[in-house]
């Protein structure tokens, strides 16, 4: 498992740039462009299992299902964040997607730091 770790208001923009939004709605179609404009190596590094872990406010922007869809199709384990912004917590909950506000883990977590998840207990180690 690897954990991709991101700051503060990553947008639904930078999850999944707005250009594709009338021509990518199946996961297949969305998965390649996942973070392209914030981090090209996540598409074709990205393993189900993987988390993210970003600071506050992830998931701003605008009403797209399609940054979440793609989270869902890639195997994004969770995303565990400072806070997430409402629309896109919605989205989460609507497709799937584990999200996990823990504020004082992401201010521990260092990159490269060992992270284990229990989702079933609702659990995360840092």
């Amino acid at each position: 498992m690897k954990v991709w770790y991101y700051g503060d208001d990553v947008n639904t923009d930078m999850l999944f740039p707005g250009k594709y939004t009338y021509t990518c709605s199946k996961p297949e179609e969305i998965k390649p462009h996942l973070l392209e404009d914030l981090d090209p190596d996540f598409a074709k590094g990205v393993q189900p299992g993987d988390i993210i872990i970003a600071g506050k406010n992830f998931g701003c922007g605008s009403s797209r299902e399609q940054p979440v869809v793609g989270l869902k199709a890639v195997g994004i384990a969770a995303v565990i964040a400072r806070s997430f912004a409402r629309i896109f917590y919605r989205a989460a909950i609507n497709q799937g997607l584990l999200l996990i506000e823990a504020p004082a883990a992401v201010d521990y977590y260092q990159p490269g730091m060992k992270v284990e998840l229990d989702a079933a207990a609702g659990r995360v180690w840092v």
